[in-house]
């Protein structure tokens, strides 16, 4: 079994993430911890709401209840980008050219890399926020569907409606597809590359006994991985009309144990997949090869995070539970 190097927290861990080579965690209180030559922690909000990796800059997006966009670099340095105060910061997302995201209530926010903000309002409250691939475009979730907003240009957004309440949303890696978590237990897909002028296609993707909470692009962008099951549902995205008619691949069923957190391999098709019960399984997708990382724990599995070579994962729990899985051990 590969070696654990714990790390034991006192708050649920929102996000787990790679910053280089340094492992970061970042709890609901607002601290941020990171494994660098000892655990070292950075106090950066009071009360943390979402956190997500930048790659292109390599650092740590975060939203508070402070109010506060915060940029933390690899050193545990701290950058302002943006406070509301008396406002939460529910959503944030990482844009291309040096843009990032963020969402407070019905309104989202654009911040440019020359500081320059732009605002989009809805008539529900934001739910997720996502840029697409390929130029500067975000995609906002909310009640009864998505909305397209081109960031640089004038006009009316593309709206691709499917009703009932939208809760996060994602882009493919190559930008033909975009998929949005729901709250009734589904996740709901559209193609993007229809013709000028044609309907965008459809994608029901149903079936889940509990809400989906995590999702995952594998390496290129062929599967997504996602919980909200007793195992990890892997729908493929070869194929120029998606999971259309196709069965998704079922990885790591535990009977009545959830999937509560999926992260696919940075180069193998392989999906680790944490549980409610704290268990880590390594699962490839070619014959559903198991492999048991790490025994169930305290809590619940909130975060996963590869490192860039693949040879490290990184977890943490809702009970604070956290640690580095080696694989080369």
């Amino acid at each position: 079994m590969p070696t654990i190097a714990p790390l034991d927290l006192d708050a649920h861990i929102v996000t787990v993430a790679y910053l280089g080579d340094v492992p970061f965690f970042a709890d609901a209180t607002g601290r941020i911890h990171r494994l660098d030559e000892g655990h070292k922690v950075t106090e950066a909000h009071d009360g943390l709401l979402a956190a997500i990796l930048d790659e292109a800059s390599g650092t740590l997006l975060t939203g508070g209840e402070d109010g506060k966009v915060l940029r933390i670099a690899r050193d545990g340095g701290v950058t302002e980008l943006a406070h509301h105060p008396r406002k939460w910061i529910s959503q944030v997302a990482p844009g291309p050219q040096g843009a990032i995201g963020y969402a407070i209530g019905r309104n989202a926010f654009v911040r440019l890399a020359d500081g320059t903000t732009k605002e989009f309002t809805e008539q529900r409250t934001v739910e997720g926020l996502a840029f697409a691939p390929k130029g500067l475009r975000i995609a906002l979730a909310r009640y009864n569907g998505v909305s397209l907003h081109w960031v640089a240009m004038a006009g009316q957004p593309v709206d691709l409606d499917w009703k009932g309440a939208h809760t996060g949303v994602t882009f493919s890696p190559d930008g033909r597809f975009l998929v949005t978590q729901m709250q009734e237990n589904a996740l709901h897909g559209w193609k993007m590359d229809v013709k000028p002028g044609s309907e965008t296609r459809h994608m029901r993707m149903t079936g889940y006994p509990a809400k989906v909470k995590s999702l995952s692009w594998s390496v290129k962008g062929k599967w997504l991985a996602s919980s909200g099951a007793p195992a990890a549902i892997v729908w493929p995205f070869q194929g120029k009309d998606g999971p259309m008619g196709k069965a998704p691949l079922e990885l790591g069923t535990r009977g009545d144990v959830m999937a509560t957190q999926v992260a696919c391999h940075p180069t193998d098709e392989i999906a680790a997949i944490g549980y409610s019960d704290g268990m880590v399984l390594a699962v490839r997708f070619a014959d559903s090869k198991e492999v048991l990382l790490r025994r169930p724990g305290k809590g619940a599995i909130s975060g996963f995070a590869w490192s860039r070579s693949g040879r490290q994962l990184a977890f943490g729990s809702e009970s604070g539970e956290a640690g580095i899985i080696d694989l080369t051990a």
